[in-house]
């Protein structure tokens, strides 16, 4: 069984090593900043104690105020899992940093994310519709797409 990280812990360790970039926390997780969620992903990952190596998934939920990103991050080493949030406000053009370089199991779920969504994912390396065809027009889980 697979143990859950607190967040406020985890939440923590981030504040003392990334000043400012945790919103809130709570015992099943914790959002960051956009801005700040590459470098807490890598730290996440290359942190010996935590080694969050493996990516479960990236889902989004419209809120129609903002956009949030789920990201459940787990160590195969340690047996312990994450929950990482994080927010886009920006319904015109919402914009996230990818984590393709550190987990290369987000390309395709970060794709899916852009073509269903809109979220575009900078730095991504072949950021493009997956499932519905160029040309389509809109996104249709987002929750104003008619």
């Amino acid at each position: 069984m697979i143990l859950a990280l607190s967040g406020k812990e985890v939440a923590a360790q981030l504040e003392q090593q990334f000043p400012g970039s945790i919103i809130e926390s709570s015992e099943n997780n914790l959002l960051a900043k956009s801005e700040s969620l590459l470098d807490i992903a890598e730290y996440l990952k290359s942190s010996p104690e935590l080694d969050l190596d493996y990516l479960n998934y990236i889902t989004a939920v419209d809120y129609y105020d903002y956009f949030e990103l789920i990201y459940q991050l787990t160590s195969l080493k340690h047996n312990h899992s994450l929950v990482l949030k994080t927010r886009c406000y920006d319904r015109e053009n919402p914009m996230v940093p990818s984590i393709v370089r550190l987990y290369q199991g987000a390309d395709f779920q970060e794709r899916e994310i852009y073509d269903l969504m809109g979220i575009s994912f900078d730095g991504h390396p072949n950021l493009k519709r997956i499932f519905l065809w160029e040309g389509f027009h809109g996104h249709p889980l987002r929750k104003d797409y008619l």
